[in-house]
């Protein structure tokens, strides 16, 4: 089965290659699995995050698919932090930077030994977007399985989520609840292996990833533990041969219309703000520039069809039941482009075409939707005149048009102790700041500081700005990637405790109300805090990062060339 034209012959190809080539046979291969194509396998499985535990089966069961379909496979590791054991310390810094780290890490395993294609497994936030990255800017056959959910936990008889655990942190602060209760609830919560069970970003990619023709069907949504996804493990490993053989790559799957296709999921499924980072990022590696405006435009015309958690009482698990992704798609109709290629080697009309099962309690339709509108919104204003996001799916009732008091702290961990301290109030707007790309630097997620406001009782009567971002767990009145970061000179960074900000999901505006005069003054007053980390990995991001609304990638100091721009 080798092909002397192959990229894998550069390395173990031909008699010149002996010397070489035994490297690998000292590693147990034979001359036979040798002449066959060589596959690498990148597996995240990392001992310390639950939505990577279970990987290593997933990736001997895609091992088996690609020997039993002709290949000879090659696995490797890649970097997979966890964003909830890095939350509301130094640690979050390096989350989102991360990102960057995969995507080299795979590009560099894969060139240097000219692999002939590649299976990525992956789940959770950053790595899911770091793959897609790395399979565009290799664009070599290649595909993705995803980790797949969590199965939800009961405690008590009650269906509980980790978003449960964040929010009771307060009572137990406030003496409401004891320790040890906090304690069984949290246990409930996390019940097994796999992504946390809501619309959170792992599985807002995970099902993105899907809707886009990059997995498998089934990928975003098959329980983490469920036998069925061993099965599709070794169907993707068999499936990369067949993408191998008829020379099928990521850039024919990872069109213009596949982004607007993962766009509209996203809007279907109320995913994630972090999409707004991660699909641009996505994109200029597959040669595009995905403005931040073209998501404004597809919420206002794609229905939200499903109320997930945290906007929502329904999980993955529940989706998985009710059809999955390809079940939402076939709900969305005409609104999807069907004609595009997927790594199935059709095109999405087939795997719309063989959905075979909707439950309407969990997918309404686009002539009954959950909102008429799609779950993610993007704001601009004399605060963020470059944009800002806010994901609508989860805005309590009466939060779309808001005015309130500006409460002003350049870091996280002080708004959090705020809010603890009783210092935050019905009708403030408590903004932070200086928690951008560069600002963090590493943009870092404000979710201790949501779900504090949350489980004080202040998340339908505060809101909270922030030039930092958010978890997929967050839900409130939360607006966040305001750009021009504060770091960069943003108007964010003029702002003082006692201004007035107001904001109108429905016009899509975010302002502050401060004269001409007054922001001349401030200007010339203004005086940035010194940066938080100074050396190593963070110090070079901070130097090279762009902005949110570009996707906080990596640009040369001469500047990233774009790509065509997507259009609708």
């Amino acid at each position: 089965m080798s092909n002397d034209n192959s990229r894998s012959r550069k390395a173990v190809g031909g008699d010149h290659r002996i010397p070489w080539a035994v490297n690998l046979k000292a590693c147990g291969y034979t001359d036979e699995e040798l002449k066959r194509p060589l596959i690498a396998v990148g597996n995240s499985w990392s001992e310390m995050v639950p939505g990577h535990m279970h990987l290593k089966e997933l990736s001997q069961a895609v091992k088996d698919g690609i020997r039993m379909a002709g290949g000879t496979p090659f696995e490797f590791n890649t970097l997979a932090l966890c964003d909830a054991l890095a939350q509301g310390h130094e640690g979050m810094h390096y989350i989102l930077p991360s990102r960057e780290l995969i995507t080299g890490s795979i590009e560099m395993n894969v060139q240097s030994n000219q692999f002939d294609g590649i299976v990525l497994i992956g789940s959770c936030d950053k790595i899911i977007p770091a793959q897609l990255m790395a399979l565009a800017r290799l664009n070599i056959p290649g595909i993705m399985l995803t980790g797949g959910p969590m199965i939800q936990g009961t405690y008590k008889g009650k269906k509980v989520t980790p978003t449960d655990v964040l929010e009771t942190l307060v009572a137990l602060k406030q003496g409401k609840v004891s320790a040890s209760e906090l304690s069984n609830i949290a246990d409930a919560s996390f019940p097994c292996a796999g992504s946390c069970v809501g619309i959170w970003t792992a599985n807002s990619m995970a099902c993105i990833t899907e809707a886009m023709g990059m997995s498998l069907p089934g990928s975003g949504t098959i329980p983490a533990v469920y036998a069925e996804r061993k099965r599709l493990a070794k169907q993707t490993g068999i499936k990369i041969m067949e993408l191998l053989h008829r020379n099928i790559k990521p850039r024919d799957i990872l069109t213009e219309s596949a982004f607007l296709n993962g766009i509209k999921m996203a809007m279907a499924l109320g995913a994630s703000t972090n999409v707004f980072l991660h699909l641009p990022a996505i994109a200029a590696e597959a040669g595009f520039d995905l403005p931040l405006d073209i998501f404004d435009q597809l919420s206002r015309v794609t229905p939200k069809l499903c109320a997930l958690s945290p906007g929502g009482s329904y999980v993955i698990e529940d989706l998985y039941h009710a059809g999955g992704v390809p079940a939402v798609m076939k709900s969305l109709g005409d609104l999807l482009d069907t004609e595009c290629m997927t790594v199935t080697g059709k095109t999405l009309k087939d795997t719309i075409d063989a959905a075979d099962f909707i439950d309407r309690n969990v997918i309404q339709t686009v002539d009954n939707p959950v909102s008429q509108e799609g779950g993610l919104a993007v704001l601009r204003g004399s605060l963020a005149p470059d944009g800002a996001v806010v994901r609508t799916a989860t805005l309590p009732e009466g939060m779309d048009n808001f005015s309130g008091t500006a409460k002003v702290f350049n870091c996280e961990e002080e708004a959090t102790a705020a809010v603890i301290r009783g210092d935050i109030v019905a009708g403030d707007i408590l903004v932070i700041r200086y928690e951008g790309p560069k600002g963090g630097p590493g943009m870092r997620e404000m979710l201790t500081a949501t779900a504090t406001l949350k489980g004080a009782g202040l998340g339908a009567k505060v809101a909270l700005i922030t030039d930092g971002r958010f978890s997929g767990a967050t839900r409130g009145p939360c607006i966040g990637h305001l750009s021009p970061e504060a770091a960069d000179g943003g108007p964010i960074a003029l702002l003082q405790s006692g201004d007035k900000i107001s904001f109108s999901i429905t016009k899509r505006t975010i302002d502050h109300h401060l004269t001409n005069i007054e922001l001349a003054e401030r200007i010339k007053l203004l005086k940035h805090p010194e940066p938080k980390i100074n050396s190593g990995y963070l110090a070079i991001y901070r130097e090279i990062v762009s902005s949110a609304g570009e996707g906080a990638v990596l640009s040369p100091p001469s500047g990233r060339k774009k790509g065509k721009e997507i259009k609708i």
